[in-house]
């Protein structure tokens, strides 16, 4: 406690007078462009791995980055959600979660927890889609690779749950919204992000597109501020599936579940779906 009281002093003697004019005009209201949905864990901090400026997230945080599905909890993550759409005009939404992750550890070993930690057992239930899907199509997998895999099943798990909520399937129609699923490598500091057009695994500065004859960046960019020069795709537009298959392709190299089989590297695409 002593070691946070002296970092309160810090704050408001170094940053916040460094900053002031930025706090005035926080007192006013909020206008943050990202909507960043990550892990309660302590090692994940959104603000310090993005670099972003106090007011530019919306962060929600709960044990396992974990988005249950529209009606199915009365939890504040549904609400957060749609606070931060519609009422605050949030047009970017990242799922993030991160190596190691102890929530994930728990999913796969679902029926211990429920004696000793009800509670997390009854949360991490929100999170079946991932744990079936895990367990039904990667019996050959064990240990860290396992936890790995779940890690990033999840994520897209997560993915297609946000979309069962009204405003986001609605923004996503009118392409007013973007979806953005990211996995942390704590030991590294590395982000990887998932590319639904390659379906693969790169770093985020790979959905930038190049425009050299750009000289204004969109302001909604900030968060990339390391790679200049760089603007944000146009997707087409997100309709509800279609119902028909996607070709598999290699995940990144870089991506610690590169030498998955291609029926492995599909259901990782498809998610929960």
């Amino acid at each position: 406690m002593k070691k946070l009281i002296r970092g309160l002093r810090e704050f408001q003697t170094s940053y916040f007078s460094e900053h002031q004019e930025l706090f005035e005009q926080l007192s006013h209201g909020q206008q943050p462009r990202v909507l960043f949905i990550t892990c309660s864990d302590s090692r994940i901090d959104p603000n310090l791995i993005t670099q972003a400026q106090v007011g530019e997230l919306f962060i929600v945080r709960n044990a396992g980055n974990i988005i249950p599905p529209f009606g199915a909890a009365n939890g504040g993550e549904g609400a957060a959600i749609e606070y931060a759409i519609q009422a605050l005009g949030v047009e970017q939404v990242i799922v993030c979660g991160h190596s190691h992750c102890g929530a994930m550890k728990g999913l796969l070993q679902l029926g211990k927890l429920e004696e000793e930690m009800p509670l997390v057992y009854e949360w991490l239930k929100h999170a079946e889609a991932t744990r079936r899907l895990v367990r039904d199509n990667y019996s050959d997998r064990e240990g860290d690779d396992l936890i790995e895999i779940a890690i990033a099943e999840n994520v897209l798990t997560q993915l297609e749950n946000l979309k069962t909520y009204p405003v986001v399937y609605s923004r996503l129609y009118q392409n007013r919204l973007k979806l953005y699923g990211w996995v942390y490598q704590i030991e590294t500091g590395e982000i990887l992000a998932y590319d639904p057009e390659n379906h693969a695994f790169a770093p985020p500065a790979s959905q930038l597109a190049i425009e050299p004859s750009a000289e204004v960046r969109p302001a909604a960019l900030s968060i990339y501020e390391s790679v200049p020069e760089h603007q944000e795709v146009r997707p087409e537009p997100v309709r509800p599936e279609s119902g028909r298959a996607e070709p598999a392709r290699p995940v990144s190299r870089r991506f610690p579940i590169a030498n998955l089989s291609p029926e492995q590297l599909e259901r990782i695409y498809r998610g929960s779906a």
